[in-house]
């Protein structure tokens, strides 16, 4: 697996990728289809969004249909027919908010089935057959995702196991062309654990490195904080990813200290609830206020929701509980976060970055458009 910094702008970069079935334009953001699908959409829609990269999960997928079964079926690009990469996350996350479920030691994770109450044994070893099953592009390591708020010392055991798992990982991993194991950094919100993580996680040497354990009710504030304690250990010539993060200006925020991708499940859960991101901010389809209302939900969006719907039709379709509404919202929503991580790239290639972040702020704060002229509902 290739990585290459093209254009740098302060701390951010402008990247590609190279895994075995295709490049990445980095920063990216991965649309998350947890269960062999993002929820809702085809692949045809997936692609028009300007998504290039996926993301798939071992805990979900080993559950059902199996790992052993998609391997027969061709592996998961032929089984979901999308040709492009794939990461799988490794469930670390998952097994964490089970909690009463499950039970971790050296060994690995036992943990009982939410669907059917079977027990099952993921081991940093089987993680990584898992995924080598799935033909995952990017395998992720087995790490204990630590919660929040945990005391320094309860993050330190954790991170110290989930290192010795990451060593465990890279041992099991199959090496070739084109595929990648990337080590996951944990150590909470202590800035000397995550230093400590990044300095183990590259003695060993990964791939790619990704920062975790965060998005779990810390805040931005804190999480920009242990980014800045933390990317500056990274290697520079390895692509950095930032784990289920997050909000627009989340992105924005960890692109400008040198992340390289992410991945997130608000475009398309916020697409299945109403709520629409805008280059104003957030709207609610729902609300009253909308349902005369012509416009489409952002004028500057060139996504195919916009161009052929009103902001009227949809508050109509969610109303009427339409399974439609749900599927156009997504799909803007995610063409949105495509077009934001573009607008990103470009802006990293112009050295024009702290400009461009300053005046997304700005579009941010100014909130949605003002009720169309005799729409006062």
């Amino acid at each position: 697996m290739n990585f290459e910094v093209l254009h740098t702008d302060g701390a951010a970069r402008r990247g590609c990728l190279t895994t075995a079935h295709g490049p990445v334009a980095t920063p990216a953001f991965m649309a998350v289809g947890t269960a062999a699908t993002v929820k809702g959409l085809t692949v045809p829609q997936i692609v028009a969004s300007g998504t290039e990269i996926i993301l798939g999960n071992t805990y979900h997928l080993m559950l059902r249909p199996g790992a052993e079964r998609i391997a027969r079926l061709g592996g998961l690009h032929a089984f979901m027919n999308w040709p492009g990469p794939i990461l799988t996350d490794s469930g670390g996350y998952q097994v964490m908010s089970l909690a009463a479920l499950r039970t971790i030691d050296e060994t690995g994770v036992t943990f009982t089935s939410h669907l059917d109450g079977a027990r099952h044994d993921l081991s940093p070893e089987r993680a990584v057959e898992i995924q080598d099953l799935l033909d995952a592009d990017i395998t992720m390591v087995l790490d204990e995702c630590t919660p929040f708020p945990v005391s320094e010392a309860e993050a330190a055991e954790s991170m110290r196991r989930s290192m010795r798992w990451a060593e465990r990982c890279k041992t099991a991993f199959r090496v070739r062309p084109g595929y990648g194991l990337f080590g996951i950094v944990q150590g909470g919100v202590f800035p000397e654990l995550r230093r400590e993580s990044a300095a183990a996680l590259a003695e060993i040497g990964f791939d790619g490195y990704a920062v975790g354990g965060l998005a779990v009710g810390e805040g931005q504030e804190a999480m920009l904080a242990v980014l800045d304690a933390t990317v500056p250990s990274l290697p520079a010539d390895r692509p950095r990813y930032l784990m289920g993060v997050g909000k627009p200006a989340d992105l924005v925020g960890a692109v400008q200290r040198g992340i390289d991708m992410f991945d997130c499940v608000l475009p398309t859960r916020s697409g299945r609830t109403g709520q629409a991101f805008t280059r104003r901010g957030t709207l609610n389809i729902r609300n009253a206020r909308h349902q005369e209302d012509a416009r489409p939900i952002d004028p500057e969006c060139a996504c195919t929701t916009c161009a052929t719907h009103s902001r009227a039709y949809l508050h109509h379709l969610f109303r009427a509980d339409e399974m439609l509404g749900p599927i156009l919202l997504t799909v803007h929503n995610l063409y949105y976060y495509q077009a934001l991580m573009a607008d990103l790239r470009g802006a990293i290639e112009a050295g024009s970055l702290a400009d461009f972040a300053a005046t997304f702020a700005s579009a941010q704060a100014q909130g949605d458009l003002p009720p169309i002229e005799g729409n006062t509902l």
